[in-house]
C-alpha cells in the first residue's frame, strides 16, 4: 500500500503518492513521480536525476552515506506464506533450509541473507535466495509456486495477505521483525530542501492530515510522528 500502480493502470497510487501530494501542495510545489529500478534510486539522486525519493526506502547507516533521510514511517519486514502447506512457516527460523524470494538491494534481502547465516550457525540447511529485480517478480516466485515464501516490507506483506485470492491464500507468518523508519532521501548536499520537507510533513502531522492518510491505507501501527533526520542507524543492532 505504499506505492503500486492502479490496477490495469500506470496510475501511481498509495500511501507515499498521497504523502507527497500532500507535502507538496503545503509547500506550494508540484509533485511528480518517476518509477525506476530500486537498485539505481539513490544513485540517480546523487547524480541529481531528481530531488527527492520515496520508494519504501529504509534510513540505514550504509545509505546515509549518499542521502539524508527524513524519517515519516516505522516498519519491519514481514513474511508472506501461503496458509496450506506441508511444513508451515511460521517465523524466520524456519526458513532454514527453504526457497525464498525477495527483491534484489532490499533491507529484505539483507535481513534473509542475515537470516541465513544464522542458519548455518544453527547447523540447519542454507536459505535459497531467489534476489529479483522488482517486487512483483519476487512475488511471483511464490505465486508459482517455485518458492515457499515471500520477504517484503510489514506494510506491503499484510497488504498482499488481506487482498490476494480474497485473503484466503496467504497469511503473515508471525510477527514483523527488524522494526526501522523509512526516510524521504534528500541529497546530502541539499540542506535547504531537507529542511523544508521535514517542516512540511511536521505541519500535516500537526493539522491531522498525516493520520487521514495512514487510516486510509490500514498503516495506522506505523505512524513515526517525530519526522527525524537521520534516525535510522539508531534502530540497528
Amino acid at each position: 500500500p505504499l506505492e503500486f500502480y492502479q490496477p490495469g493502470t500506470k496510475r501511481i497510487v498509495g500511501f507515499d503518492y498521497d504523502l507527497a501530494q500532500a507535502l507538496g501542495k503545503r509547500m506550494g510545489r508540484r509533485v511528480e513521480f518517476r518509477n525506476h529500478d530500486f537498485t539505481t534510486i539513490l544513485p540517480r539522486l546523487k547524480a541529481g536525476d531528481y530531488d527527492l525519493v520515496m520508494s519504501a526506502l529504509n534510513d540505514t547507516r550504509e545509505r546515509e552515506r549518499d542521502a539524508d533521510f527524513i524519517d515519516y514511517f516505522l516498519a519491519g519486514t514481514g513474511i508472506l506464506a501461503p496458509v496450506r502447506t506441508s511444513a508451515p512457516i511460521w517465523n524466520a527460523g524456519d526458513l532454514c533450509g527453504r526457497i525464498v524470494d525477495v527483491e534484489a538491494g532490499t533491507a529484505q534481502e539483507a535481513a534473509l541473507r542475515k537470516q541465513q547465516e544464522r542458519c548455518r550457525d544453527a547447523g540447519l540447511g542454507p536459505i535459497t535466495i531467489l534476489a529479483l529485480k522488482t517486487d512483483e517478480d519476487a512475488l511471483a516466485q511464490l505465486r508459482a509456486g517455485k518458492s515457499v515464501a515471500h520477504l517484503s516490507d510489514y506494510p506491503v506483506v499484510a497488504y498482499l495477505a488481506r487482498t490476494l485470492d480474497g485473503g484466503h491464500t496467504y497469511h503473515v507468518a508471525g510477527q514483523q521483525f527488524g522494526i526501522a523508519p523509512y526516510g524521504i532521501a534528500v541529497a546530502k548536499s541539499n540542506h535547504a530542501l531537507r529542511d523544508a520537507v521535514r517542516t512540511a510533513l511536521l505541519d500535516i502531522i500537526r493539522d491531522g492530515t498525516y493520520d487521514t492518510l495512514l487510516e486510509k491505507w490500514g498503516l495506522r501501527q506505523g505512524a513515526f510522528r517525530s519526522a527525524p533526520i537521520n534516525a535510522g542507524p539508531t534502530f540497528q543492532r
